[in-house]
């Protein structure tokens, strides 16, 4: 057993510590610096203790360092901590104190969470900075648009890509000197964003092979697969595929109390990127352009009940079910049958 909890407040420069023993008395408090070398200094010297984290922009690599120092790491969840934050005394010494105390008597109270690899961290970092350019594209886009329309002008309607060709001919003259740099970030950003696709699909080939499987599914894609497969890294963390729904926070919330169980929104816990790509996917299935599936029909079903939001609880039942199919696929590696479960229930009636 753990003789000494540790917690960790992890700040931007320093961050702070506290040590407590098995009987739960304070041993020690401090702080070092928040870089490799900082950490390094003061825990290589320490017995394996428990060291407890709250996730955050360095808990990914101080969790990899200390338990490469031979330490028992929890990263606790942040949205499972209210009382750090409603705390009316919070500093830095009472973050830590409280992450230690709660580590050694409970760590299941934690919600620990585990931090992906350095490598699939590195290749997600990929998948972000295509967002970022995405998002910015489409900002400056629609600045443009905004700014030709003020003067009663209108650009043609035509597809992101093709933007910057098909708009500059068509800025009114006065308008050139505060736009034409903008159509050239636009097209920057296009030939960038492109380069990205094909790195990405390197990388799926090479590198994420198990990302063929997932792209059986018509609306997801090469981004869509990769983020997935790197979001989870390893598919039998999970015992169920349902489990995967909720990890991605596409799980209803639930107040319930006596009689009382109101109908709420989603969760929306777990990465946010990774979401925002299933809902993305379940539009397009739900889309025109959608092909009939399953996935497709179960979507409609829930639209077809009518009332308030009907659309969007059909979108995200969708991006539920589709999280779960893709876990399906990617463990057994069977070959993706859009219309399985309806062919099933015709040939049994």
């Amino acid at each position: 057993m753990t003789k000494v909890t540790i917690g960790v407040d992890l700040g931007d420069q320093y961050s702070q510590l506290y040590v407590v023993d098995a009987a739960g008395t304070c041993v020690e408090t401090g702080r070092v610096r928040t870089t490799r070398a900082g950490l390094e200094r003061w825990f290589a010297g320490q017995a394996p203790a428990r060291v407890v984290l709250e996730a955050g922009t360095h808990s990914p690599w101080a969790s990899r360092a200390l338990q490469a120092l031979g330490h028992e790491v929890l990263v606790a969840n942040p949205r499972k901590l209210r009382g750090l934050y409603e705390n009316d005394s919070k500093d830095d010494r009472v973050d830590a104190e409280y992450l230690a105390r709660v580590g050694r008597l409970d760590p299941a109270l934690l919600k620990p969470i585990t931090h992906r690899g350095a490598a699939a961290q590195a290749d997600l970092a990929v998948l972000h900075a295509r967002d970022a350019l995405v998002r910015t594209r489409t900002q400056l886009i629609s600045h443009t648009r905004g700014v030709v329309k003020a003067l009663g002008g209108r650009l043609p309607r035509c597809s992101a890509e093709a933007f910057a060709r098909r708009a500059s001919g068509d800025v009114p003259a006065e308008l050139q000197p505060a736009l034409a740099p903008v159509l050239a970030q636009v097209q920057q950003g296009t030939a960038a964003i492109r380069a990205f696709d094909r790195e990405l699909e390197r990388r799926c080939a090479e590198q994420y092979p198990a990302t063929a499987r997932l792209r059986q599914v018509s609306g997801v894609g090469p981004v869509t697969a990769l983020a997935y497969v790197l979001v989870l890294e390893d598919p039998r963390r999970f015992a169920r595929s349902r489990a995967v729904g909720a990890y991605l926070g596409l799980r209803p919330r639930r107040s319930q109390s006596g009689e009382r169980d109101p109908q709420l929104g989603i969760t929306k816990g777990g990465n946010p990127f990774r979401r925002r790509l299933l809902v993305q996917g379940a539009q397009y299935i739900l889309g025109p352009r959608g092909p009939d599936c399953d996935l497709r029909r179960h979507g409609e079903r829930i639209a077809a009940r009518g009332g308030k939001n009907a659309k969007k609880r059909a979108v995200i039942a969708v991006a539920r079910k589709l999280a779960v199919l893709l876990h399906r696929l990617w463990i057994s590696g069977a070959v993706y049958e859009p219309l399985r479960h309806s062919t099933a229930l015709a040939q049994a009636s």
